[in-house]
């Protein structure tokens, strides 16, 4: 088998990318992503994201995590689906709809000299009701600071969707054991029916975080655009930080505001085509 495909990063979060408007789609997507995200024997990569045509947007974005599940959505990943878009004539608006799994998301597209340097995602309304994040955990309307007893040890979580369940936990320090140990068995808790990202937050300032991420699915990972604007917003509910946020991810940085006129959150960052390719399976 022959694909043509093509790696992208957004903030380090990386994915390989299909073409589909000008590719056949890969007739098992799910088992390709195992494949291609190896990064020993594949390609590597956070996993695997189809661009596919839409029948209600410019765009469509497929998304299947390095163990093969298929994800609702993607921020970093949105991103450089915007900028192959544009860049690669597919669509020469610098104002996107791009279909998701978690609805059809507006981009706006940042262009120097004829390329897509930066993409702002509106990436829509937080959604807060427990059954819909989903998890079981009970809160006064909304899950936030509630405790999660893991592996011995109680933690303060607030839970949030972006189309995609995130626990976030504060802590001081961000480590390892916490992140790669803990952080896989948040991720598989009976309390969260759909598995979750875990997020964990060391506060700078009211205006600025470091994450780390364990990313479901996929293990840690650099960047997690979804998860920082989920923290935006339990940032604000647990009072924090303020509603306009610099977040620093292992990847890179991103900007984030949680407008309360529309409710919506909006994710400001980079986008970088990395090298393309044929993969021969």
């Amino acid at each position: 088998m022959a694909l043509n495909f093509t790696k992208m990063h957004g903030a380090g979060n990386d994915y390989v990318y299909v073409d589909c408007f000008n590719n056949s789609m890969p007739e098992n997507p799910a088992a390709l992503a195992i494949e291609v995200a190896d990064r020993n024997k594949g390609i590597g990569g956070d996993g695997l994201i189809l661009i596919c045509p839409s029948d209600v947007a410019d765009a469509q974005m497929r998304m299947f995590n390095a163990d093969g599940s298929e994800a609702e959505m993607c921020g970093n990943g949105l991103r450089c689906v915007a900028k192959y878009v544009y860049d690669h004539r597919i669509s020469q608006k610098e104002q996107l709809a791009l279909e998701t799994g978690a609805g059809v998301l507006q981009v706006a597209l940042t262009v120097v000299d004829g390329k897509v340097d930066s993409v702002k995602v509106d990436m829509g309304e937080p959604i807060l009701e427990p059954d819909k994040v989903p998890t079981t955990l009970v809160g006064d309307g909304a899950v936030v600071n509630v405790p999660l007893e893991v592996d011995g040890r109680t933690f303060e979580v607030t839970v949030v969707s972006m189309g995609n369940p995130h626990c976030i936990i504060y802590v001081d320090k961000a480590t390892d054991d916490l992140v790669q140990r803990v952080g896989p068995m948040i991720e598989t808790d009976p309390r969260f029916p759909a598995k979750t990202n875990v997020e964990f937050i060391e506060v700078v300032s009211p205006t600025e975080v470091k994450q780390r991420t364990w990313e479901r699915g996929s293990g840690e990972t650099l960047a997690c655009g979804t998860g920082a604007s989920a923290v935006c917003v339990a940032g604000v509910l647990t009072g924090r930080t303020q509603r306009k946020l610099t977040n620093h991810l292992l990847g890179g940085t991103l900007v984030l505001e949680w407008v309360e006129a529309t409710n919506h959150v909006f994710m400001d960052g980079p986008a970088t085509e990395v090298f393309s390719g044929v993969w021969r399976g």
